[in-house]
C-alpha cells in the first residue's frame, strides 16, 4: 500500500505542483470563496460531472450562497487540471458551522436541497478526488464530512478508491433510503405496480370530484418568464398551508425568497428548471419545482392549496409528473430528495436510493479523526430522540388540525 502511495505521489509531482501554484494560492490556511470560482469552468465540469447533482450547478448554489437563510458564504475545495479545466469542485463549510463543534474539518456545504454529492470530472475523477484532498490537507483540516452523498454513486466510488490507494477508508456516519424513479419504464404500468387497481381507481375518483371546481388540466412552465410566472404560484401555495404555520416556506424569508426567485431564473434559462402545475379550472391546487440535470431529474419541492386536500392534489400533481417524466426520453431517473419513509413519495416512487453522511479521513493514524468521529455520534445520539419527538408532536398537530 505504501508502495502504491508512494507511486501515485510521484505520478503526479509536477501536475500538483503547476495547479496548486497557479489555481490553489488562496487555499493555503484558507479556502477560496465560492463566488471566485469561474462561472464557466464551473459550468463545464457539470457537462462532464461523473454524477449528476442539480444543487451544485453554479446557477443554484451561488444563489443560495449569497442569500438563503442560514446557507450562506460557502467555501470551495475546487480541483483544475494541467491544462486549467475545473475538474472538481465541493462547496464545504467548517465544520464549527455545520455542527457547532470546533474541530479543524470541512463539511459538505447545505445547497437547500438534499444531495451534496460533489462534482468530479468523469474523465479525471481519480486526480480530482486527490487534489481536493490534498487541498483539505493544505488548508489544515483533519477530515472531510460529504452530507447527503449517494452511497453507492460513482462520486462516493471515485473517492473510495483514491482513500484505498493511500491506506485510508471512508466512514458511514448515518444511512437510510429515499424514493427514486425509473423513468425508463412505461409510467401507466409503473403507477398500476405501485399503488394497485384499488388505489387508482380511489385516485381518479378523487380527481373527477375534483373536476367538479373546473376542469383539471396539468401544466409544465419551461421558459425564464413561465417559471417566474410559476414560481410565484408555488410561493403562494407553499405559503398558504403547514410549512408557513412551521416558518419553513421559502416566501416567508427575503432571503430564501431571493434565492429561490434567482436559482429558478437561472436554471429556467439553460433548460435545466421546471415548474409542474395543476389546476382545476383558474385555481392552482399544487405546484412543485422539478430541476434536471444530465438525465437525472430532482423534485426540489411541492406546494399544495389545503383547502383541496380531500382530493390529495399533492398526490394528483405528482401522478402526472411521474407521466410528463417517463414520457421525456433525456430522463433516465428522478430523486425525490424527499426524507426516509416519506408518506406521499414512497409509495409512489418505488425504486431506492441510498444516501447517508460520510467521513473522509485525511492522513492515516490521525487521532483527531477519531475525536472528530466521536464528537459526531455524540451529538446524533443528542439529537436523535429530540427529532423523534418532534415529529411525533407535528403528525399529532397535523391531524388534529
Amino acid at each position: 500500500m505504501a508502495e502504491i502511495t508512494e507511486q501515485t505521489v510521484v505520478r503526479r509531482a509536477s501536475g500538483r505542483d503547476a495547479g496548486t501554484r497557479t489555481r490553489t494560492a488562496k487555499a493555503v490556511g484558507a479556502l477560496a470563496p465560492l463566488a471566485d470560482i469561474s462561472p464557466a469552468h464551473w459550468r463545464a465540469l457539470t457537462g462532464r460531472a461523473i454524477e449528476p447533482n442539480s444543487y451544485y450547478l453554479p446557477d443554484w448554489e451561488l444563489a443560495v450562497s449569497v442569500s438563503a437563510r442560514g446557507r450562506i458564504g460557502a467555501s470551495a475545495l475546487n480541483a483544475w487540471s494541467d491544462t486549467a479545466e475545473l475538474i472538481g469542485l465541493m462547496p464545504v463549510i467548517p465544520m464549527r458551522r455545520a455542527y457547532n463543534i470546533p474541530l479543524p474539518a470541512l463539511v459538505s456545504a447545505d445547497p437547500y436541497g438534499t444531495l451534496c454529492t460533489p462534482l468530479l470530472d468523469r474523465d479525471m475523477a481519480d486526480d480530482a478526488v486527490w487534489r481536493l484532498l490534498q487541498q483539505a490537507r493544505q488548508a489544515g483540516h483533519h477530515a472531510l464530512i460529504l452530507r447527503d452523498v449517494a452511497l453507492d454513486g460513482a462520486a462516493m466510488k471515485a473517492f473510495a478508491e483514491a482513500l484505498r490507494r493511500e491506506g485510508l477508508r471512508p466512514r458511514v456516519l448515518q444511512s437510510h433510503l429515499r424514493a427514486c424513479l425509473d423513468a425508463t419504464r412505461d409510467a401507466e404500468e409503473l403507477l398500476r405496480e405501485a399503488l394497485g387497481a384499488k388505489k387508482l381507481k380511489e385516485l381518479r375518483r378523487q380527481r373527477n370530484r375534483l373536476a367538479e371546481h373546473g376542469a383539471v388540466h396539468f401544466d409544465v412552465a419551461r421558459t425564464q418568464a413561465e417559471v417566474a410566472t410559476a414560481l410565484e404560484t408555488f410561493l403562494a401555495l407553499e405559503a398558504s398551508g403547514w410549512k408557513a404555520k412551521r416558518g419553513t416556506a421559502l416566501g416567508q424569508d427575503f432571503g430564501d425568497a431571493a434565492f429561490i426567485r434567482r436559482a429558478t431564473a437561472g436554471l429556467a434559462a439553460t433548460g435545466q428548471c421546471e415548474i409542474v402545475s395543476l389546476r382545476a379550472g383558474d385555481t392552482p391546487v399544487a405546484a412543485g419545482i422539478v430541476l434536471r440535470h444530465r438525465d437525472r431529474a430532482f423534485y426540489f419541492k411541492l406546494g399544495v392549496d389545503e383547502r383541496f386536500a380531500k382530493f390529495s392534489p399533492g398526490v394528483q400533481l405528482t401522478l402526472e409528473l411521474t407521466t410528463h417524466l417517463c414520457a421525456d426520453p433525456a430522463v433516465a431517473s428522478a430523486d425525490s430528495t424527499a426524507s426516509p419513509d416519506h408518506p406521499m413519495i414512497n409509495p409512489i416512487w418505488r425504486g431506492r436510493l441510498a444516501i447517508g453522511d460520510v467521513l473522509i479521513p485525511l492522513r492515516r493514524h490521525d487521532p483527531v479523526v477519531a475525536l472528530i468521529h466521536a464528537a459526531l455520534a455524540l451529538r446524533q445520539s443528542i439529537r436523535e430522540p429530540v427529532r423523534r419527538a418532534v415529529q411525533f408532536i407535528r403528525k399529532r398537530q397535523e391531524k388534529s388540525s
